[in-house]
């Protein structure tokens, strides 16, 4: 089970990074986490409606809470990143940097994966290379590599300690945290908005993907959550780094890209890798 939400999970945050994303190119990164992280504390509070139970305890609202800090200078900067800079540095970056710091977490706390699982990990690290991976071109003239590295580590640095905050919850906190997180995200992008002077302002077309890249971000991190809840952290954060597969596809369908012979064996190399660490 575990490995199926985890699954799902990195579906809805390639689905969440595609909208931003996308919406990115031309609006306010503020205002497009202003409205994305009002529609997901929205999802987040009739989640905890239907699902309960009463108040956690105040620690786990406080992980939640630096969670949502620390995951909201996450999607600033991979934002930032795919709307400034090199897509194809940005995106495995923090994909793998964002991976890294919950696996490197769970193995110091005695998590022991079998040796298929490991091999599993092995093979899904490069699919998330092969995946992203773009020709170079005229595109890239004049674009900073450093300024990339610089955006996908920050955003990398700021999922995986996302993913490291949330994963310290107790399994009977059930969603609270998460509108815990969303609570300081916006009280943050709020702050900022108001110490930037900048007000809320979408250019048309950006509200759907931006409304899109809210609801799929919570979704992944119900998701997330649930899958920690039955599985091994340093497993679920693998598979979960996957996203940019479903990001690919979508970029296929809707922006016409072409996908290389090189990200179909990420794919394929994604799915072997998932194959394995789902062997018990």
């Amino acid at each position: 089970m575990a490995v199926i939400l985890a699954g799902l999970s990195a579906l809805f945050f390639g689905i969440a990074d595609f909208g931003g994303g996308f919406a990115a190119r031309r609006s306010r990164l503020l205002s497009i986490l202003l409205v994305s992280q009002l529609l997901g504390l929205a999802i987040a509070g009739l989640a905890v409606a239907a699902r309960g139970p009463g108040l956690p305890p105040v620690a786990d609202l406080l992980w939640g809470f630096l969670a949502g800090l620390v995951g909201t200078m996450g999607l600033f900067m991979l934002y930032a990143g795919i709307a400034r800079s090199i897509v194809a540095i940005v995106s495995p970056t923090s994909a793998v940097i964002g991976a890294l710091i919950p696996v490197l977490l769970g193995l110091l706390l005695g998590e022991r994966p079998s040796t298929t699982a490991i091999i599993g990990s092995a093979l899904c690290l490069p699919a998330v290379l092969m995946l992203t991976r773009e020709a170079r071109g005229g595109e890239h003239e004049g674009r900073s590599i450093q300024s990339a590295l610089v955006y996908g580590g920050l955003a990398g640095l700021g999922f995986g300690l996302f993913f490291t905050a949330i994963s310290r919850v107790g399994a009977g906190s059930g969603l609270w945290p998460l509108v815990a997180a969303r609570v300081a995200s916006l009280t943050a992008t709020i702050t900022a908005m108001i110490v930037l002077r900048r007000r809320p302002r979408l250019e048309p077309g950006d509200l759907l993907p931006t409304l899109v890249a809210g609801g799929a971000d919570m979704l992944a991190n119900i998701m997330f959550m649930l899958a920690c809840q039955s599985g091994l952290l340093s497993l679920v954060v693998i598979i979960v780094s996957l996203s940019p597969a479903p990001t690919v596809i979508l970029a296929r369908f809707f922006l016409a890209q072409r996908i290389t012979a090189v990200r179909w064996a990420g794919m394929a190399l994604a799915l072997a890798g998932v194959g394995l660490i789902s062997v018990r």
